[in-house]
């Protein structure tokens, strides 16, 4: 019994770290429009502090590649960007996020590379229809024409000379161009659908206007609500890196 015993603890110690290493996992992070990067760097940092790896994805022409920023850069471009990062540094069981528009890049990764990715969340994010754009999602509301010219969406809260890390002017052909979602393994993935709700708005009505919420609960993904603006990541990273974190055990209703 003497020597049973510690073998036994060593045993329950193997087990505590076994099940440790199972709840880590690789994210791989999709800004929206206009940002980069450096938006999600601070729910990034908690997640590594937690045991994870994070992959933060700059999308080309935004972020600290604004460098390669052109009108001719479109939706395409953007999923290719992510289905690259995910095959070169060969990556498996991706829990993958997209914010706002990332959720138009996030629906394209899917459809390409199901069998690399454990689960998706949709961080307050276009959930759009197969043969979608962004516009048709949103039927063009928001689409001010002022806010567009020389192929991009121009920027307002940019100013002149402003430092980094800051948003840039997009391209419009990432809003026009239709995303495919219709590979039976990409809809059988499980996802969550996370609305960031702020203080001034309650769930029941965003509900009612939200068409990618809607979207969300006609596919059977689970739905979760987070207390914070558009942009919640920069006013609570910590809780939405353990948002996102708690969604990976989340499933789909039949």
């Amino acid at each position: 019994m003497r020597l049973l015993a510690p073998v036994l603890a060593f045993l329950a110690l193997l087990s505590t770290a076994v099940q440790a290493a199972d709840d880590r996992y690789t994210f791989v992070m999709v800004h929206g429009a206009t940002a980069g990067g450096w938006e999600w760097k601070r729910t990034g940092e908690f997640l590594t502090a937690d045991g994870h790896t994070v992959y933060r994805a700059t999308l080309t022409g935004l972020g600290e590649r604004e460098h390669l920023n052109s009108p001719e850069i479109d939706l395409e471009t953007h999923i290719q960007d992510v289905v690259n990062l995910i095959l070169f540094e060969d990556l498996h069981d991706v829990v993958l996020t997209g914010h706002s528009y990332g959720g138009m890049v996030v629906t394209g990764v899917m459809d390409r590379i199901p069998e690399r990715l454990k689960h998706v969340v949709f961080l307050d994010a276009a959930v759009p229809e197969d043969g979608q754009s962004l516009w048709d999602l949103f039927g063009g509301q928001g689409m001010d024409p002022d806010r567009f010219k020389d192929g991009f969406m121009q920027v307002p809260w940019v100013e002149p000379g402003a430092k980094p890390p800051y948003s840039v002017k997009h391209s419009v052909k990432c809003f026009s161009q239709p995303v495919s979602y219709r590979n039976p393994a990409a809809l059988a993935l499980p996802v969550t659908y996370v609305a960031f709700v702020p203080a001034d708005q309650s769930v029941e009505e965003r509900a009612k206007k939200d068409r990618s919420w809607q979207n969300a609960q006609a596919r059977g993904w689970t739905i979760r609500t987070f207390p914070g603006g558009h942009v919640a990541q920069q006013e609570d990273p910590r809780g939405v890196a353990s948002l996102i974190a708690d969604s990976v055990g989340d499933r789909n209703r039949r």
